[in-house]
């Protein structure tokens, strides 16, 4: 047992460490891997998924609403409910000041017509001064309303544009743009296409400021798109490389704002968007939409 001993002891220290080197790898089956060569292939793997681009051009739009101005128009269920409700709290009120005096000026027209009136005595409690009675100011009163002439509900009437947005008050409306895409100019929501170092919230708030002619502030719901349209450009047009658009909407509500009557503007109800949109970008538009 010396021998061997005395030979490994006699021997340098790195032949030990490489005979030790290739005992463990010949027992193990590991093979060795050069680091150098680790990173060159993530390097290269890294750089090749950076490289490749996607095939699909990215656009922001803003389905921008503005909400009812006034009350919509009661339907004769409503009507007959208002009525009722109307009535039940007539019948459960108290009697107004105006109604108490209907009241004392009936009650002294009785003691005037009574045997026993004393009409000093009445002019004292009036002292002196001419009365006028309530149902002298209800004349008065309904004599103005004859001349009082109510505003319209619908400015329809009258023949407002459709680019107006004091259109249809008592309904939602949603603003529709005309843009020009490949050959052809359609109806749109306001969009944008999507820049490097924007986020496509970003996207659709330029798309809806660059408009021009238009101050539209609007109140964004949320940083979440609610909807995305996605289409292919005819083949004439498709590359490999850019094979067709992806369209992401987000919601927002029309706080201030107007816009010329030169640009190519339409506030529509969400009935009349049949009329102007495509029938597969319809399809995607018309789910997030509320009718309020």
């Amino acid at each position: 047992m010396a021998a061997p001993c005395s030979r490994m002891a006699s021997r340098p220290i790195w032949q030990f460490i490489t005979n030790v080197r290739r005992t463990g790898l010949k027992h193990t089956g590991v093979r060795q891997i050069s680091l150098g060569s680790a990173c060159r292939a993530a390097t290269q793997t890294r750089s090749k998924t950076e490289s490749v681009a996607s095939p699909w051009k990215l656009y922001g739009a803003v389905c921008l609403q503005r909400l009812p101005v006034i009350s919509q128009e009661r339907n004769p269920i409503e009507d007959q409910f208002a009525e009722l409700m109307h009535q039940m709290e007539l019948e459960r009120s108290l009697l107004s000041d105006h109604e108490q005096r209907l009241l004392e000026d009936s009650e002294r027209m009785t003691r005037k017509q009574a045997d026993n009136y004393d009409s000093d005595e009445e002019e004292a409690d009036y002292g002196g001064q001419e009365t006028i009675t309530a149902q002298d100011q209800e004349d008065t009163w309904e004599q103005k309303l004859k001349h009082f002439q109510p505003a319209l509900r619908d400015r329809d009437v009258g023949g407002t544009p459709l680019g107006s947005v004091e259109r249809c008050l008592g309904d939602s409306l949603v603003l529709l743009v005309q843009q020009t895409v490949g050959k052809e100019t359609i109806w749109l929501l306001p969009q944008a296409q999507w820049e490097a170092g924007e986020t496509l919230r970003q996207t659709a708030e330029r798309g809806l400021s660059s408009l021009p002619e238009a101050d539209f502030k609007a109140t964004f719901l949320g940083n979440t798109p609610c909807g995305v349209y996605r289409y292919t450009f005819p083949k004439e047009v498709r590359t490999e490389r850019c094979v067709g658009a992806k369209v992401f909407f987000f919601k927002a509500f029309l706080s201030a704002g107007s816009a010329s009557q030169k640009e190519p503007f339409l506030w529509v109800k969400k009935t009349e968007l049949q009329g102007y949109l495509k029938p597969a970008y319809l399809e995607k538009v018309d789910r997030f939409i509320l009718n309020l």
